[in-house]
Formats: structure tokens, sequence, C-alpha cells
């Protein structure tokens, strides 16, 4: 691979790389509301008879809101590891140019 394809393929590499981290910023920002409201029906839940049917309901509701979580924890593993394959292409394109740039002046040198 070239200089310039190596570039071209680094800068593409590096701008899937923040893709994913936004990615992941934004499933943890979700993640983190679901802890809030989460938090919220428990602190309502709490002064209720656990036979209650509005403590049924807000149990319900949670166990909802626990599962939506574990299905984001998923997708942010998966996020995580897609950028570690894409880091670790970054670091062998960056390998591949140096290689060229090290090759290329001594040519010249």
């Amino acid at each position: 691979m070239g200089l310039g394809a190596s570039q071209g393929r680094f800068l593409a590499l590096t701008a899937r790389k923040s893709d994913l981290e936004l990615t992941g910023q934004q499933i943890n920002q979700s993640r983190l509301q679901l802890a809030n409201i989460t938090n919220q029906l428990i602190t309502a839940v709490t002064p209720l008879d656990p036979d209650e049917a509005q403590a049924v309901q807000i149990q319900l509701r949670i166990n909802a809101l626990q599962t939506l979580d574990k299905s984001l924890e998923l997708q942010l593993r998966r996020v995580d590891t897609q950028q570690q394959a894409v880091q670790t292409e970054i670091d062998a394109v960056q390998k591949v140019i140096d290689k060229n740039i090290d090759l290329s002046f001594k040519t010249f040198g």
C-alpha cells in the first residue's frame, strides 16, 4: 500500500473510531437516564405496600427498564469491541506509514 493510500485509510479509520466513541457516549447517556428513572421509581415504590396494584405496576416498569439497560449494555460491549478492532487496524496502518516514510527518506538520504 502506498503512502497516499495508507494515509487515506488512516483517516477513514480515525473517523470510524470517532463515530464509535460518539455512539458509546450516547449509549452511556441513555443508560444514565434509565438509571435515574429507575431510581425515581424505586423511591416512589418504597413507601407502598408490595401487594398494592400501584406497587406491582411500578415494579413491572422497573423490570422493563432493567431489561432495556441490559440491552444497552450489550450494545455498548459491541461498540467497545469494534473500537478495539479499529484501534488495532489504526496501529497497523500507522506502522505501514512509518515504514513508508523511513524507506522514502533512506532512498533520498
